[in-house]
């Protein structure tokens, strides 16, 4: 049962529906394995929770940082 994990911000019902459905046609398709083996896990995180460059992606966001 191939896995796919998707950590990224929230999104609603439509987008998530729309991303399982993109990850699970391409990589079916690139690995030849029936799209009905495959498990895509959507983990909604958080701008507080994710760290980039040594800093929290909240602080980078904010206007002016980098």
């Amino acid at each position: 049962m191939p896995t796919i994990f998707f950590f990224g911000p929230r999104l609603d019902k439509e987008k998530k529906r729309e991303l399982v459905r993109s990850f699970t046609e391409a990589a079916s398709r690139l690995t030849g394995i029936d799209p009905a083996a495959f498990v895509v896990y959507l983990q909604e995180t958080a701008p507080d929770q994710v760290g980039v460059g040594g800093q929290l992606l909240e602080d980078r966001q904010k206007p002016g940082s980098q």
